[in-house]
């Protein structure tokens, strides 16, 4: 699942922008100004960066150490997360980190077996995505004929419904929902007919996770594309505070301020 999110970066320098006018100003031509003209005018420039500056630092702050929006455009992680939630991703959980370049400089805590985690998306960097993690560094894992396997342990699955939904081309698929337990973490998952992706069993590198979506055969994840480092992790999906559902045109009400599971 693709979230694309450059505001951060944009929000960054902005504000570097921003304190750069307001501060050359007040260094090397305020005092200036103010001999000449006794009532001298502030740059509407100079006016705006100083106006803006407070502003852009207290969001660029939040969004960088506390909490930041991202918005699910695609069914990978269904039927927990649905194309149109706009979701709240706790950035705080797993470090802090420095805007757009994600160096960390606090550790707090680390991803654990069934968080919903937005990273980077190793193959581009510059997309964003979300997926569930599944296995820890040094765990093996192997995924096939839907039976996932964990340090040599088979995850239980309870059957709950049958479903219907779309494919990634738009053509209608019978699916089954099942309760799937990672080794005491709940939570609901979508089987397809066919197996569209297997993993053979491999053991997670020290510093990596083993991610999945919860649609499993309708994901891109690290089946297909690897394990995700741990300095491309951007937080720990918290909530949905909004979700629209773009074919009926209106907001999904029954889904706002969800708890992500």
């Amino acid at each position: 699942m693709q979230i694309y999110n450059d505001f951060s970066a944009i929000l960054t320098y902005a504000a570097l922008t921003t304190l750069a006018i307001w501060a050359i100003d007040a260094l090397f031509f305020k005092k200036r100004r103010l001999a000449n003209n006794n009532d001298a005018t502030e740059p509407k420039i100079v006016e705006y960066s100083r106006s803006f500056f407070p502003i852009l630092l207290i969001v660029l702050v939040l969004r960088a150490f506390l909490g930041e929006p991202f918005r699910i455009p695609s069914g990978s992680m269904k039927p927990n997360l649905l194309e149109g939630d706009f979701i709240l991703v706790n950035k705080y959980t797993y470090g802090i980190r420095l805007p757009v370049t994600g160096t960390k400089v606090l550790s707090v805590n680390q991803p654990a077996r069934g968080d919903v985690m937005v990273f980077r998306y190793p193959l581009d960097t510059g997309i964003n995505f979300i997926k569930r993690v599944i296995a820890l560094p040094g765990d093996t894992v192997s995924y096939r004929d839907k039976i996932l396997t964990i340090n040599g342990q088979v995850m239980d699955i309870k059957y709950l419904e049958s479903a219907q939904d779309t494919d990634p081309f738009g053509r209608l698929e019978q699916l089954k929902k099942y309760s799937e337990n990672l080794t005491g973490y709940e939570h609901d998952i979508y089987y397809a007919a066919r197996d569209r992706l297997t993993q053979d069993e491999i053991t997670v590198p020290a510093g990596h996770y083993f991610v999945m979506g919860d649609n499993r055969d309708n994901s891109q994840d690290s089946r297909e594309w690897g394990f995700v480092p741990e300095e491309l992790i951007i937080g720990k999906g918290l909530l949905i505070w909004f979700s629209w559902d773009h074919d009926a045109k209106d907001v999904r009400w029954h889904r706002l301020f969800r708890k992500i599971q």
